[in-house]
């Protein structure tokens, strides 16, 4: 496709249209596990950039870790496949009829921790893309610095 990306700002640079109201409308997942705040930009059928930010409040620094809380590694692989997640549905009109799921992860490596207070950029690329199957390139960034990274393979089933 070569359809330019767009950004998030809305009308006259106002309040940004791709907003976590907006993302529970295209993904199923809900708090505590929904993991992406906000929808930077789309390239349908090729990119997104999305953003989490990790609080203290995260359910899951309660036990990973006391004392030195660490987001957990695959929560951060999660994130990056909501946000492909976000990019494979959004534009689809049968997207309520549908879920995308984990097919595989494939080198999967993780640079460094992410803790509260840290603004999570995912930055998703499509490789392959098809009406049920697709593979997603994936990054994970905190302040410019890669903290993870993955290949995802997914399947888009029926709810």
């Amino acid at each position: 496709m070569s359809e330019e990306p767009t950004s998030a700002a809305g009308p006259a640079g106002g309040r940004p249209q791709w907003d976590s109201r907006w993302i529970m409308g295209v993904l199923p997942h809900r708090y505590p596990f929904l993991l992406v705040d906000r929808v930077l930009e789309i390239a349908p059928g090729r990119r997104i950039v999305a953003l989490k930010n990790v609080t203290i409040n995260e359910e899951f620094f309660q036990g990973h870790f006391p004392g030195h809380p660490v987001m957990p590694g695959v929560l951060v692989v999660e994130g990056m496949a909501q946000a492909g997640g976000i990019l494979l549905l959004h534009d689809r009109p049968d997207q309520r009829d549908k879920l995308v799921y984990f097919a595989g992860i494939e080198r999967a490596r993780f640079r460094r921790p992410v803790v509260p207070g840290d603004q999570l950029r995912y930055e998703v690329e499509v490789v392959t893309l098809r009406p049920a199957f697709s593979k997603l390139s994936c990054r994970a960034l905190v302040d410019g610095k890669l903290t993870a990274e993955a290949v995802i393979s997914s399947a888009t089933v029926d709810r």
